[in-house]
């Protein structure tokens, strides 16, 4: 199909503020590519970018869980990463410069001089440096991966969330079947989290979520998870000892929003010799009441997650395309592009009697 010579995008021009913008398509060199966009998750992330926490440059276009069909490619990119006009791709949030030492030990998003899809502003050419738009820039460093076509996009477009889920509950502790895995906080990289340590095989997984939860609990519970904590409601270290015969949990992984006490709490809650996964963003707030002597005298491995890598993007692929597990339940919310504020709004609970779990924009390029 011919293409458009410009790309309606939402651009945050301030916080909380999207705005509809016409954007210029650029011409498509020997090495780089343009995607048409099928749908983009939205994240948690997102809604930090819109309350202008993460300090990004502006004007952008946000939108870093990019699904799509690609438009155009030049012959040095469709070589490289294995794909052509019309093929379906997953595409990597990081862009690295393949050269740093952090790129050459393989640690590539990791990068010394990294740049992130969604936070590169327009005044970078070409502009069309986020999802949240009907076609994307692919940089001749970007990453993809190819997605079975007769996947529901929605559902498809789930390679973000769950790729986290294994890259922070089962690469970085290296979670296995000998592990009781805790995880606080059943957002949806919480539930994919589950279903990545179920792959794996974790001898007992639990949940914890406040009351307003029990809807996403439940989900955690149809996904494999053994047991969930209503932390409001019940003493958590209480019934994690229950649950772990006092030992504790071997993997802690905490992928809460803005809540601190978690971090704090993980300590509690942690076996001798266990490791804890910090993945979820509190804002740069300080952490009270962390006592760091229990580090010591539990020999507790801290871990920090930033993004997700290759492996776990495949794992996550792989599972997917296998429809073996009920993912697609914790799919709540359609958006169209132009409301991706009423998106990013209603998955941070500020719409009343509205609860996002896993919610995407499906622009009409079609």
């Amino acid at each position: 199909m011919s293409l458009p010579s410009k790309s309606m995008a939402m651009v945050l021009t301030e916080e909380r503020k999207l705005e509809a913008r016409d954007i210029a398509i650029p011409e498509i060199g020997h090495d780089d590519a343009l995607l048409r966009i099928e749908s983009c998750g939205i994240c948690g992330s997102d809604y930090e970018q819109f309350e202008g926490v993460l300090r990004t440059p502006m004007p952008v276009i946000p939108g870093h869980e990019p699904l799509g069909v690609i438009a155009k490619i030049g012959d040095g990119a469709a070589e490289r990463w294995g794909v052509e006009v019309g093929d379906r791709v997953a595409v990597e949030t990081m862009l690295s410069c393949r050269f740093c030492q952090n790129c050459l030990a393989g640690r590539y998003h990791l990068c010394h001089s990294r740049k992130i899809y969604s936070y590169i502003p327009l005044s970078v050419a070409p502009g069309l440096w986020g999802s949240y738009a009907e076609f994307m820039y692919l940089a001749p460093n970007s990453i993809v991966h190819k997605v079975d076509p007769t996947l529901p996009p929605e559902v498809a477009v789930m390679f973000n969330p769950l790729g986290a889920g294994y890259r922070w509950a089962v690469e970085i502790p290296n979670t296995g079947p000998q592990d009781t895995v805790l995880i606080m906080g059943p957002g949806q990289r919480g539930l994919a989290s589950v279903l990545a340590c179920k792959d794996v095989g974790a001898k007992k997984i639990i949940v914890t979520g406040l009351a307003a939860d029990k809807a996403k609990l439940d989900l955690a519970l149809e996904f494999g998870a053994d047991a969930v904590i209503d932390v409001e409601n019940e003493n958590t270290k209480d019934r994690v000892n229950e649950l772990t015969d006092g030992r504790g949990a071997d993997v802690v992984v905490d992928v809460s929003s803005y809540a601190t006490e978690p971090v704090s709490e993980s300590l509690n809650y942690v076996s001798m010799g266990g490791t804890v996964v910090l993945a979820g963003v509190k804002g740069f707030k300080p952490i009270p009441n962390f006592v760091s002597d229990k580090i010591v005298m539990k020999e507790i491995s801290i871990r920090g997650a930033i993004g997700v890598t290759a492996s776990g993007y495949t794992s996550a692929i792989r599972l997917l395309e296998s429809r073996t597990t009920p993912i697609q339940n914790m799919h709540t919310h359609d958006f169209d592009l132009r409301d991706a504020a009423l998106a990013i709004r209603t998955l941070a609970r500020e719409i009343p009697h509205e609860e996002s779990i896993h919610s995407c924009l499906l622009p009409d390029t079609d």
